[in-house]
């Protein structure tokens, strides 16, 4: 059995528990770790877990908000970490006491309840990683920080049953935020962050009748607001019954079955 749940989704932080149990086992992985410490701890407390029940932490990439605390928090409760080469050499290369293992593109790992397969993506870091996991049953669909959907991205997210997938902004608002023209560019360039109808393009072209949930993540909470991710999604989603939820900055989700 697999399942995941969101502790949190957006700059302000980034945290996902994926869950598999095999017979007896149960094995938990912790993807991306963008909290203080201390919230963190609460948000597990609130899934029903603590620290020591996650057997390892995985890190899409460098930026501050999928970071956080996670060199102390791996250090502390003696868990490995995955992060490709290119995300350890732009964090400066931390010492995490021997933790530390590396992940590359296509490569999988083996966390006993299930299996995570990292992926390149199209995104303003050094080599940003995000992941499909299956526990050879169901699969999972883990993606969010990209500017763009490429042919690789895609063909990683088909058969998936259940998305976990970014829809960060809508354009018009975007355009008329305060964020200065710059910063618009970044989040709406082709390295930056998916809007609303692209995210929806790529729900669309992994469709099929196995797709039972997408939730939408990493929304802004200047440029995007729930109902028009939803609206959006659910548009392109017509003919599957796919349930559309929504990864909230600061409860995140419930528990989710895939």
């Amino acid at each position: 059995m697999l399942r995941f749940r969101n502790l949190a989704s957006g700059s302000t932080g980034n945290a996902t528990v994926v869950e598999g149990r095999s017979g007896t086992r149960t094995t938990r992985l912790l993807v991306d770790c963008g909290l203080g410490i201390r919230q963190l701890e609460q948000r597990l407390k609130l899934a029903g877990l603590a620290a020591t029940d996650i057997g390892a932490v995985f890190i899409t990439h460098e930026h501050s908000d999928h970071i956080g605390c996670v060199q102390a928090f791996a250090v502390r409760n003696r868990i490995p970490v995955w992060m490709s080469h290119g995300t350890h050499a732009a964090l400066g290369a931390p010492d995490f006491d021997g933790l530390l293992q590396v992940a590359h593109d296509m490569a999988p790992i083996d966390f006993g309840g299930f299996e995570a397969r990292p992926f390149t993506v199209p995104h303003d870091a050094r080599e940003p990683l995000q992941l499909r996991c299956s526990d050879g049953a169901v699969h999972l669909g883990l993606l969010t920080d990209l500017g763009h959907a490429t042919a690789h991205v895609l063909e990683q997210l088909q058969g998936c049953h259940a998305l976990m997938l970014e829809s960060n902004h809508d354009p018009e608002l975007l355009a008329l935020s305060r964020y200065p023209d710059f910063l618009k560019r970044r989040v709406g360039g082709r390295y930056g962050h998916l809007a609303n109808a692209a995210a929806a393009e790529v729900a669309a072209a992994v469709q099929h009748a196995g797709l039972r949930r997408v939730v939408a993540a990493h929304l802004s909470e200047r440029n995007n607001r729930p109902d028009l991710a939803r609206a959006t999604l659910s548009a392109a989603l017509a003919a599957t019954a796919a349930q559309i939820d929504i990864a909230d900055p600061l409860t995140g989700t419930d528990w989710f079955e895939v």
